[in-house]
């Protein structure tokens, strides 16, 4: 159990060489930008919601809404952790230092899950909306972004910053200008967003449960996930004990409007409540103005989707790179993993996210969706946990953001996010579990055997003191 839950423990030793540290480029306003940019609010708005808009109807801004309202504990945990320990391992280095290292190990795997589904996931709906100059089925569409995105991830991460910052003014003007449509056009009173209703077969409606909603949470907290990319980026951040907390509440505060706006818009534009549950949002988006308009909204969206994809690319090679440098792997894997290129990419790690993430595009999206929002919810729940260790120790006096409300906050966490995982669907819950289990195997049989040699999660030096 002491590997599982221990209490805080000092930061691991160093063995052989001194591990290479990520170059510190980028401040509040970049840190911001690529974050909010791995968001990707258009790209969720126009790819992820539609899926909400089917299984929970009119009730799809309440339930982004509550999604959101838990994501404000998580940044608040995120924040404390991020600037307490800034490594580019993000939760897994978080959580291992605090809570253990098989449950950093553990908290590593979801991660992986998460970075390795989400870029394909979002990649594959650019062929919704190149549909207006181009026809191209989703899965060679979504492979060819992944493999852009894995070309830009090999640059400089300034010059990335501002190749995502032109593409995210661009998606937030793509959802500025739904949210205007959609509000003009309203067919429906604002009180249709507390009557949760969703259209059946041969033109039925029927009640949205709080069942339904409780189980779409999982896809809420998805959609708003974007903002612990600022964690991942922490080793990269100018002053991250001050900018790690800021980059992530302002994010999420940013996306949370980005997404929730147009959200209530297009629930009192739609025409029927089939067309809503239908979740055509470019079919709309013509309907309530015209083919110009639409084609132009479908290529900024498909712009936010590249834009999305450069970015998790770059934090999901990070999430390699500090793995590798903690030694998770065999020496050979590690070396390879660990090496910068150039630009100060870890460019190995990069095209190890980038390659298999095209590979992905041809697995079924149900899947994939399904197994992420597992993943997303079981990750923030053993980071929560990990914050009830923020505070002991050593760990007292380190100079770190502290969230208000320290541990109500993190305790309520747990036990809501306990509850939305045990409304998931069964087939989710056992593939994620599955992994998990096959990663345990690897942790029993590779990792603790050579706890000395392997998997030594540590804070690069010069931030332990600062």
């Amino acid at each position: 159990m002491t590997d599982t839950l221990s209490a805080p423990h000092a930061l691991a030793p160093q063995t052989g060489p001194v591990p290479q540290k990520l170059k510190r480029s980028i401040g509040v306003v970049g840190g911001t930008l690529l974050t909010l940019s791995c968001v990707t609010p258009a790209s969720t708005l126009f790819v992820v919601v539609p899926d909400l808009f089917g299984s929970v109807g009119t009730f799809t801004a309440l339930t982004i809404a509550i999604g959101s309202l838990l994501c404000v504990g998580v940044a608040f945990v995120y924040s404390e952790l991020g600037t307490l320990i800034p490594s580019a391992g993000g939760e897994y280095a978080m959580v291992s230092t605090l809570a253990g290292r098989l449950a950093g190990w553990l908290v590593f795997v979801l991660s992986l899950l998460v970075v390795m589904i989400v870029p394909p996931v979002i990649a594959m709906g650019t062929a919704d909306y190149l549909a207006p100059l181009v026809h191209v089925p989703a899965p060679l569409a979504g492979a060819g972004v992944m493999l852009l995105a894995t070309l830009a991830g090999l640059l400089d991460l300034r010059a990335n910053a501002w190749i995502t910052g032109v593409f995210l003014v661009l998606e937030v003007i793509a959802a500025g200008v739904v949210a205007v449509l959609g509000f003009t056009h309203a067919q429906r009173g604002a009180g249709s967003l507390l009557h949760g209703q969703v259209a059946g077969e041969n033109g039925t409606h029927s009640l949205v449960t709080a069942a339904l909603v409780v189980s779409g949470l999982a896809i809420a907290l998805f959609i708003t996930q974007g903002f612990s990319t600022a964690v991942y980026l922490s080793e990269e951040l100018e002053n991250p004990r001050r900018n790690v907390a800021r980059t992530v509440l302002a994010t999420l505060a940013i996306s949370t409007a980005v997404i929730l706006v147009p959200v209530i818009a297009i629930t009192l534009g739609a025409d029927d409540l089939a067309a809503l549950t239908g979740g055509d949002l470019s079919g709309m988006i013509t309907a309530w103005s015209n083919s110009a308009v639409g084609t132009f909204i479908s290529l900024c969206v498909a712009l936010a989707i590249i834009n999305a994809g450069i970015v998790m690319v770059i934090q999901n090679s990070r999430v390699l790179f500090a793995s590798a440098r903690d030694k998770a792997w065999p020496e050979t894997v590690n070396n390879a993993l660990s090496r910068l290129g150039r630009f100060g990419s870890p460019w190995v790690a990069t095209l190890v996210v980038g390659v298999p993430g095209a590979a992905l595009c041809f697995v079924n999206l149900d899947t994939l969706y399904g197994v992420t929002g597992v993943s997303v919810t079981g990750m923030y729940l053993l980071v929560s946990v990990a914050a009830l260790f923020s505070r002991r120790g050593a760990h007292r006096e380190v100079a770190a953001w502290r969230m208000p409300l320290w541990p109500a906050i993190p305790v309520v966490l747990i036990v809501v996010l306990l509850y939305v995982l045990s409304m998931q669907d069964t087939a989710y819950l056992l593939w994620t579990g599955g992994i998990t289990a096959v990663a345990t195997l690897y942790w029993a049989l590779y990792l603790r055997p050579r706890q000395e040699t392997r998997w030594l999660v540590s804070v690069p030096e010069d931030e332990q003191h600062a």
